[in-house]
């Protein structure tokens, strides 16, 4: 009897769990540069520096000083993804969000082949994919992505964006 009404119990939170789409909401704390910092080798650390220095640029409201220093850091390390989303960042939040999606497809390349794609960063790409869609003029393709990534990361993506200091 115990047992019969544990599983029943066990069975309804799992339901209650669920979303629409008949998966569980998949929730993470996202990714943020500076996890990133110490990984790879000189370069990639390199790079990644400039990447941090170029997000701390942005939030000082010096954006010529943060695109400078992520041009340095795609010359340090042409591989280094978090550059590419960074880059992508800027662009979706500004006035080109189609250089952004161009952006974001090296970035989403990079994670993949460095074997780096997991869900605290694909929140990320899915968020900003979605800005950009939004923003390029196709916002039913565009909303629901960044539905999906408030889902996902409320406490980074429930405003609909990504500023600087979330990503850093």
């Amino acid at each position: 009897m115990v047992r019969g009404l544990a599983s029943i119990v066990a069975v309804s939170l799992l339901a209650a769990c669920v979303a629409p789409t008949g998966r569980p909401p998949l929730t993470v704390e996202p990714m943020r540069v500076r996890d990133a910092r110490d990984a790879g080798d000189p370069q990639r650390r390199a790079s990644t520096r400039l990447v941090l220095e170029a997000l701390d640029a942005e939030i000082s409201e010096r954006p010529d000083r943060a695109v400078a220093l992520l041009q340095s850091a795609l010359r340090v390390d042409p591989t280094n993804p978090w550059a590419y989303l960074v880059l992508a960042r800027q662009r979706v939040a500004g006035a080109r969000p189609a250089a952004g999606l161009a952006a974001l497809e090296q970035a989403e390349a990079r994670l993949r082949a460095e074997g780096e794609l997991d869900p605290r960063v694909a929140v990320h790409l899915v968020g900003l994919r979605g800005v950009a869609l939004v923003a390029s003029g196709e916002p039913a393709r565009g909303r629901p992505l960044l539905a999906d990534a408030a889902a996902r990361a409320p406490g980074v993506w429930a405003d609909g964006r990504l500023d600087a200091r979330e990503l850093r």
